[in-house]
């Protein structure tokens, strides 16, 4: 069964088409990246699919409601784990819980057995009194995670969730994020920048570029569709955006360095 489905979806800013007719269905239970480069559009497919902007035009529903018609349903069925960080640094890790767990309507007698179990899940529980500002950026996102999950959702979105953490934290962010799929059955809807990441955790991807999506499969499938089973998946993203990926993750654009060197000589 789709949990996730979206028809023809377009979002304009003016002159700009930044998702141009977007054709996706995300299974239950899947993990499912959404990669390229800056300004592909994957942060506002995010937006759209989470209400907090409009489509221009076409059609989407998450957890069988209308992202438009039915705002409030959808808001109440997913977590949103946004690039910036969301916690209140001035809170303890427990004070932000409870003011999610207010804010989805959690019903009070439940609040404090949500609050603990979320705790516990991503490994906060020593921590839950001490202020957010203390915490390190892979306990800010795990705490982020936690606030995403309080009132128990369908679907979890993350944009970009491990940005800025370290190998260390970015492993520990992972378990979590396949024991939700694993464990807890949850529908994750991911972007990312790495590809050791897509690889490691998405049971498929798209590869989005200049707002379309230029490839969908397993990774696996898109190795092989480019004629190299054993390419990472870094290689396969060049082969469909004409970027590249360096040492520190950021993209490259491979015609652009072609152009200079031909020029150079």
């Amino acid at each position: 069964m789709n949990v996730i489905e979206t028809t023809a979806l377009t979002r304009r800013f003016g002159d700009l088409t930044a998702v141009d007719g977007l054709n996706l269905a995300v299974e239950a239970g899947e993990v499912f990246g959404l990669l390229g480069p800056n300004g592909a559009g994957k942060t506002t497919v995010i937006k759209m699919l989470t209400t907090l902007l409009p489509p221009s035009s076409g059609d989407a529903k998450v957890a069988g409601h209308d992202v438009q018609r039915k705002a409030a349903q959808v808001r109440a069925q997913i977590g949103y784990v946004p690039q910036l960080v969301s916690v209140d640094g001035t809170l303890t890790g427990y004070e932000n819980l409870l003011i999610f767990a207010k804010l989805y309507g959690v019903p009070r007698s439940e609040r404090q057995e949500r609050i603990a179990a979320a705790l516990g899940f991503v490994g906060l529980g020593d921590a839950a009194h001490r202020r957010v500002a203390g915490y390190s950026g892979g306990m800010m996102r795990r705490l982020e995670i936690g606030l995403a999950m309080v009132h128990r959702p369908r679907v979890l979105f993350l944009d970009e969730p491990t940005v800025g953490l370290d190998p260390v934290a970015r492993q520990a962010v992972w378990q979590h994020l396949r024991a939700l799929a694993g464990e807890y059955s949850k529908t994750i809807f991911l972007t990312t920048h790495f590809m050791e990441e897509a690889d490691a955790l998405c049971g498929r991807v798209a590869i989005m570029n200049l707002g379309r999506v230029a490839a969908l499969g397993q990774p696996a499938e898109l190795k092989t569709s480019i004629g190299k089973p054993e390419a990472t998946l870094g290689e396969v993203f060049a082969h469909y955006t004409g970027h590249e990926i360096d040492s520190t993750g950021n993209f490259r654009e491979v015609s652009r360095t072609r152009r200079t060197a031909a020029r150079l000589g």
